[in-house]
């Protein structure tokens, strides 16, 4: 009888696992569950935009041209968000161009997130001449307007998607270095890392493998809020022409060439703003509830 009460208490104290955890104190914010729920919404319809409208993002319908939504006099539900300037359906382009701004960000968070790590990871350990040629080259690159040397580098590139998200990743860089190599000095100086070094564990092991996991919170966080800042400025360069190119269903080149009809047609920029929008937003409402649940500090 004892024994069993022992081990029922030994149950009730367990300390929960991590993702329980994690889960736990990420819930408790709802604004971040909300954009979570966004984001998922999106990543399902994005996904699945061939079966949920019949139409094709590229196809004209002549008798169709700036329909307006069906709900207004003139509409069709055939066309429940209406048509653009040469008859294609809102709908379907919307839900494709989340493919392309999903792809955007997912290249743009990638490629900077692992060249920024690798680099502020030899920052950080290397230190000495190194570390202050290396952060004097990521002070340049932040002291350029993000936009500006975005334009630049896709300027030399030339326009295009893929040469877009280059770009922005380029500009990109610098915040992850920087937090990459912070944490790494601060990791550094710690006892398991001393305990693993007189161990006899060699340079890669001590970087990868005991100092670069335990950097990996703040990262996250920085990488699902670059989520939301390089949808945007994939939007702005697809907006003046040189991101995403036409007839590419993407957000940005959407408003671009919707600008002459504003007056007579509010839909056809109005629906892809407002997704620049509400993206742009669930991807920062996430970021906050990542960083409340991994940072330690926020925990009781």
């Amino acid at each position: 009888m004892m024994n069993e009460q022992v081990q029922t208490a030994d149950v009730d104290i367990a300390p929960p696992g991590p993702f329980r955890e994690f889960w736990a104190y990420f819930s408790e914010n709802r604004g971040a569950l909300i954009g979570f729920g966004f984001i998922l919404a999106m990543l399902l319809a994005a996904l699945f935009a061939d079966l949920l409208t019949p139409h094709s993002p590229f196809e004209q319908y002549r008798d169709a041209i700036l329909t307006p939504p069906a709900w207004q006099e003139g509409g069709r539900w055939s066309f429940p968000l209406g048509t653009d300037e040469v008859g294609r359906d809102i709908l379907t382009r919307l839900l494709h161009g989340g493919r392309l701004s999903l792809f955007i960000g997912m290249m743009v968070v990638s490629l900077a997130l692992l060249i920024g790590t690798l680099i502020g990871l030899v920052a950080g350990y290397a230190k000495g001449l190194t570390d202050t040629l290396i952060m004097r080259a990521m002070d340049i690159i932040m002291a350029l307007p993000s936009l500006l040397l975005a334009l630049a580098i896709v300027t030399i590139l030339g326009p295009g998607l893929i040469n877009a998200s280059i770009a922005i990743a380029i500009t990109y860089l610098p915040h992850y270095v920087r937090i990459t190599r912070a944490s790494v000095i601060a990791e550094g100086s710690k006892d398991y890392v001393t305990a693993s070094r007189v161990s006899g564990a060699g340079i890669w092991r001590l970087m990868f493998i005991t100092i670069l996991p335990n950097c990996m919170a703040p990262l996250i966080v920085q990488a699902s809020l670059g989520f939301s800042n390089a949808i945007l400025d994939a939007a702005a360069l697809g907006f003046i022409g040189l991101g995403a190119q036409p007839p590419s269903p993407e957000w940005g080149s959407m408003l671009s060439n919707a600008l002459e009809f504003i007056q007579r047609a509010w839909w056809v920029v109005t629906f892809p703003g407002l997704m620049i929008l509400l993206t742009v937003l669930a991807f920062n409402l996430m970021g906050d509830g990542l960083r409340d649940a991994l940072d330690p500090k926020m925990k009781r």
